[in-house]
């Protein structure tokens, strides 16, 4: 029989690509949504034709025993969160709940349901856990390894430390294969237009056909490694392909500030002159920032033979040409 995977998350960026990615590897894959109310469902489902939905809710354990129960997965990739950090301060309370206490809920199903694996022992369902490079938040070193102290600065980053040590806990506890995958910020068409990159990417684009007159952002100075979501969920199948679990940093190594970012995405639409083209508004600034990210992946690269393949250039290129695309369309469906 083909290996069955549950994808939470499915309708985000990087359930998406999962859910392509592991079709194509020849796995039954099932995606769990909340309810039927979610208006990327059918977007998923027509991507994704092979894809079957469950249902399920990170804050209902009776839930997600009765979806993993009816699943039967060999591989559990929990990526739902309220993933937004801007968000969190605004919702502090539902993010810890979602986003951290998410994860144990999910592991304490994996746990419940999960029999013992072929080889007699165990558990012998795979977890993986979305951690998060914005649990190093105020960094203690550069560039973070697996090893580096954690200091989150906003509740989402708070709430993933809380998911990915109660993933070290249940690996340790009850002998659960759990990895937590700490992934640096990862981007690409299907990222969500609140984020950063692809405001950008959307507004350049918009700003180029006449839609839009200016590009209004918060923190001009921050600087993150970016990489490439679809390689990043490369990297999340690997882990769990182990002989044994582990965790791991997953990133590009390289870090660029918001105004490379801004620089190459203008490039790509043809416009060199844009400094007047964007604006700084303190409303769209954290009230704890994180200055600068970078990781170090050497662990991801030397154990699981990871590395990146789409840079930092083609990353934005591929994202300015998404969206000139859609907003030509009159703003159609994501990519």
């Amino acid at each position: 029989m083909p290996p069955r995977a549950l994808i939470t998350g499915i309708t985000g960026q990087d359930g998406r690509y999962m859910a392509q990615m592991l079709v194509a590897k020849g796995y039954d894959v099932y995606g769990m949504v909340r309810g039927q109310a979610n208006p990327k469902i059918r977007m998923v489902q027509e991507e994704t034709p092979e894809l079957e939905l469950v249902e399920g809710d990170l804050q209902d354990l009776s839930s997600l025993i009765g979806a993993v129960e009816q699943v039967q997965p060999d591989e559990v990739y929990n990526l739902a969160a309220i993933s937004f950090v801007a968000l969190s301060f605004r919702q502090a309370e539902l993010t810890g709940d979602i986003t951290g206490l998410g994860v144990l809920r999910m592991l304490e199903a994996v746990r419940i349901v999960g029999g013992p694996s072929s080889q007699g022992s165990g558990n012998r369902m795979r977890f993986y856990q979305a951690s998060s490079s914005e649990m190093f938040g105020k960094v203690r070193e550069t560039p973070q390894t697996e090893r580096t102290p954690f200091h989150p600065r906003s509740p989402y980053g708070a709430a993933k430390v809380f998911g990915h040590y109660i993933t070290v806990n249940y690996r340790e506890s009850y002998g659960l294969y759990a990895c937590s995958g700490i992934c640096f910020n990862h981007e690409s068409p299907r990222r969500g237009l609140e984020f950063v990159t692809r405001k950008v990417s959307n507004g350049v684009a918009r700003i180029k056909l006449g839609l839009q007159e200016k590009l209004t952002l918060g923190n001009l100075d921050a600087a993150r490694d970016w990489g490439y979501a679809g390689d990043f969920c490369e990297a999340m199948w690997l882990m769990l392909q182990q002989d044994e679990p582990d965790d791991y940093v997953i990133a590009t190594g390289e870090t660029h500030t918001i105004g490379e970012l801004l620089q190459l995405a203008f490039a790509a639409a043809g416009i060199d002159d844009w400094k007047d083209l964007v604006e700084s508004d303190p409303r769209f600034t954290r009230p704890a920032e994180v200055d600068i990210l970078t990781g170090d992946a050497t662990k991801a690269r030397d154990k699981l033979g990871w590395k990146p393949k789409v840079d930092f250039a083609e990353l934005v290129r591929m994202m300015v040409e998404n969206d000139l695309a859609e907003e030509s369309n009159g703003g159609g469906r994501p990519y």
